[in-house]
């Protein structure tokens, strides 16, 4: 799903940009298959047809001995990924919005597709990294972070809620520091990607090219390791103590009142966050962390996730979030219903009702649920 920072892109740069060159660039050098988001004016923000682009020339490489390793780059230097196209959404969410459910289902596909892929799948998630960028980069086998990653879940920012599989990653971090970057929209730096398990390898940023090139003569594991560097601390684990305390348990006005009451002023400062958010949305994503919890598997979360986005696009909020941020940018959303208080147990369980015939239901794989795809990588390579 679309971060905020891709807001000031509008979609007529981008057209002008298409007429030059496509917006994914797909190449081959050797046995480096690779996949380059090529919106750098939008800070290279997916389309519905960058997707679908994605997905087919993955499942053509799966079958291609000839190649090795697939590498995801963003073009310029600003992203990989800054989300999704919002302004595209909100048009769908008005006047079509089959084409949204439509896209979810492609995009929630194919970052399956990226967690079980069969060969070595290198995300370099250099610079700005959010909402959709997350999807495509963080269930890789092989996940490379520098100095310059900034990557978040921003969605509660739009009256949306953590998608592509962020619920999954968040639920599974150290305590409760997944909540609170849900809750609040904050970001990370790559230190934290690796402490919170977004992550796993750290390489400065002037050697991004240097690692391009490795990638090209030897299996990823190896030129990786040739090329990291030492990982700097974890600013977010620094702040666990007060957040596993005041994030803890299920009820969001307990979690708010913990934040409001603590002497620490990064505490209080979340609570402003979260009380400035969709309440919804705030409380659905709670939820759905607690859900996906539970879950064992990333298919699973996603097809939660599904019901979710499609309830959340047929209420009022996520319009009106993205009106308020991108189209009039007023930044003064009117939610509905405005405080927490007023969001229902059972307006919150319907978001995850099943949807019926329109269920997304994703194939599922033959190897362990909870076992991350990297730790399969290296006999990938060894066979590759």
């Amino acid at each position: 799903m679309p971060s905020t920072d891709s807001i000031d892109s509008p979609s007529n740069s981008a057209a002008a940009s298409a007429l030059t060159e496509p917006d994914v660039l797909l190449e081959r050098d050797g046995t480096l298959a690779r996949i380059i988001l090529n919106r750098p004016k939008a800070l290279n923000a997916l389309t519905h047809p960058m997707i679908c682009e994605i997905a087919a020339a993955l499942t053509e490489w799966a079958d291609d001995p000839e190649v090795h390793t697939v590498l995801l780059t963003g073009r310029g230097d600003r992203a990989l990924c800054a989300g999704g196209d919002i302004v595209s959404i909100y048009r769908d969410a008005r006047t079509n919005p089959d084409e949204n459910a439509q896209f979810w289902a492609d995009e929630y596909t194919l970052n399956a597709q990226i967690k079980r892929y069969a060969k070595p799948f290198v995300a370099l998630m250099d610079g700005i990294v959010l909402g959709g960028g997350v999807g495509v980069s963080g269930h890789a086998s092989h996940r490379v972070v520098t100095e310059r990653t900034k990557l978040g879940m921003p969605e509660t920012t739009i009256g949306f809620v953590p998608d592509v599989g962020g619920t999954y990653l968040y639920s599974r971090t150290p305590g409760e520091l997944g909540t609170h970057l849900a809750l609040t929209g904050a970001t990370m730096t790559g230190a934290d990607a690796i402490a919170l398990g977004l992550a796993d390898s750290f390489v400065d940023g002037a050697r991004r090219d240097v690692l391009v090139d490795a990638l090209k003569r030897m299996p990823a594991a190896l030129a990786i390791a040739q090329h990291v560097s030492t990982v700097p601390p974890a600013p977010l684990l620094a702040e666990r103590d007060w957040i596993d305390e005041c994030y803890a348990g299920n009820d969001l006005p307990t979690i708010l009142e913990r934040l409001q009451s603590s002497p620490v002023a990064a505490a209080n400062e979340a609570a402003a966050a979260i009380l400035a958010k969709s309440p919804t949305a705030v409380t659905v994503t709670l939820e759905s962390l607690r859900r996906a919890r539970d879950l064992g598997s990333l298919e699973e979360v996603l097809e939660q996730e599904y019901r979710v986005s499609l309830r959340m696009v047929a209420g009022a909020d996520l319009i009106e979030g993205i009106r308020a941020q991108v189209i009039d940018k007023d930044r003064n959303p009117v939610w509905r219903p405005n405080t927490i208080d007023a969001v229902t147990d059972a307006d919150v369980q319907a978001h995850f009702a099943s949807l019926g015939e329109r269920e997304l239901r994703l194939p599922r794989a033959n190897i362990g649920d909870n076992e991350p795809n990297q730790h399969d990588s290296t006999e990938r390579e060894a066979t590759a």
